[in-house]
């Protein structure tokens, strides 16, 4: 018995890490904060409620017949990154620093990833706790390309893409910017994931829908949203989930949490203003579909520069989300004539890039003085950072998207044939229907 004790024990070590033998057997060298560690909790528990509300934003703009399609996708991704993550991604993106460029497998299955404040990423939680809280950006990361490719993508084909993207794409842009990589190392500022997340995301989003083509119909037939109330109230869980997203970036219940938490809402109210105000003007009428969309926008456009802007700052960089994403997402996406079916390039592409360049022209140290200006409070050289981070992570995600995807169109295809495309993915795929009729 005391053997098999013995061996239990070894295995709780080797999972926890050696920080927490450390903190079981003395007084760990950092202090948990009690306030600080609910407060991630919160807000990793609020950022994985976005990718729901992503399911039901995304959900409602599809047809019918392809809508369980679009959260089955959702919800797959929460289970498949979750496990990655765990497993090697977390200790791709974050582990110990191999030539600037990515984390080693050291942390592979969370060993050294323990129950004690990490000096390098959480001196006041559990380094565990920022794992999982990290874990929520990995899950929705890939499930916003999905609204690149609705409604015609294999489910074969999305699973095998979002592994490897996650792997491939992700994990080393994540550690570039994050884990100690040389875009964090070069001063690039990213407060919650405009170049990680929404770059990533859109610029892929791009490359899927040209690589995929368009629906069957497009753009010759109208294609409709098939339930715009389901839509709304995605629109509303993503801003609400907003707040643990950026807010909780700061990973701590301080000043700094909110600034982020005042200049997330702020700028979505001014981009959804904006977007609404641009298309009435241009189309005559308003509608809800545009004031959610320019909302998301907006909270795009904040994330990478939360942390680090006042309010007025977040009101011009919300103005601008709600401009620049209209006119591509509406304008210019209508002219070229690509089927990015629900606006991923549009509104997370270029609301990032737009985010991200907006931080180095608004960053001040008024706001976080552990961060620098911008180019509006003195310093030129954080805009000119800002740009080059920008240009590689557009360049590496284009690049290494289109690879993954013809590898998966290799194996298992990527697009469903047209027979099935005009059945709907819904009972193609998953021999499921969103809407049963009764007699």
């Amino acid at each position: 018995m005391r053997k098999v004790l013995t061996s239990l024990a070894v295995l709780v070590a080797t999972t926890f890490g050696a920080a927490s033998v450390a903190a079981a057997e003395g007084k760990a060298a950092l202090e948990i904060n009690s306030g600080d560690t609910a407060f991630v909790m919160i807000c990793a528990a609020l950022v994985l409620l976005m990718t729901v509300g992503l399911a039901f934003f995304y959900g409602g703009l599809v047809r019918r017949k392809n809508v369980l399609s679009i959260m089955m996708q959702c919800f797959f991704a929460m289970a498949l990154l979750s496990v990655q993550w765990v497993l090697f991604g977390y200790s791709l993106a974050f582990g110990p620093d191999v030539g600037g460029v990515i984390g080693s497998l050291t942390w592979a299955g969370l060993r050294g990833v323990g129950l004690t404040p990490s000096p390098v990423y959480a001196p006041t939680i559990p380094h565990a706790l920022f794992m999982i809280f990290q874990a929520m950006f990995a899950i929705i990361t890939p499930a916003l390309i999905i609204g690149a490719f609705a409604e015609r993508m294999k489910f074969s084909a999305y699973c095998l893409f979002t592994l490897l993207w996650a792997t491939l794409v992700y994990d080393p842009v994540c550690h570039w910017v994050w884990g100690g990589g040389f875009l964090g190392s070069s001063g690039a500022m990213d407060f919650a994931g405009g170049t990680v997340v929404h770059i990533t995301a859109g610029v892929a989003a791009l490359v899927c829908a040209l690589v995929l083509g368009k629906r069957s119909g497009y753009p010759k037939r109208a294609i409709a949203p098939h339930n715009l109330p389901f839509t709304i109230l995605g629109a509303g869980i993503l801003w609400f989930g907003w707040f643990g997203f950026n807010a909780g970036s700061a990973l701590a219940a301080d000043g700094i949490a909110v600034a982020a938490f005042i200049t997330t809402n702020t700028a979505a109210a001014a981009a959804a203003l904006t977007w609404g105000i641009v298309e009435w003007f241009i189309q005559g009428k308003p509608t809800i579909l545009g004031l959610a969309t320019g909302a998301v926008a907006g909270l795009v456009a904040i994330t990478p520069a939360a942390g680090f802007v006042g309010p007025m700052s977040a009101i011009l960089i919300g103005i601008g989300a709600g401009i620049f994403c209209y006119l591509v997402a509406v304008v210019i996406k209508g002219k070229l004539g690509f089927d990015d079916s629900l606006d991923a390039f549009g509104v997370h592409g270029i609301g990032g890039l737009w985010g991200a360049l907006a931080t180095g022209l608004f960053a001040s140290t008024l706001i976080n003085p552990g961060a620098g200006n911008g180019l509006f409070f003195g310093n030129a050289a954080q805009f000119l950072i800002q740009i080059k981070a920008c240009i590689v992570t557009i360049g590496y995600t284009a690049i290494a998207t289109l690879i993954i995807l013809k590898l998966v169109d290799m194996t298992v295809g990527l697009r469903v044939k047209h027979e099935e495309e005009s059945m709907g993915l819904d009972l193609t795929q998953h021999h499921e229907r969103g809407y049963t009729l009764i007699d």
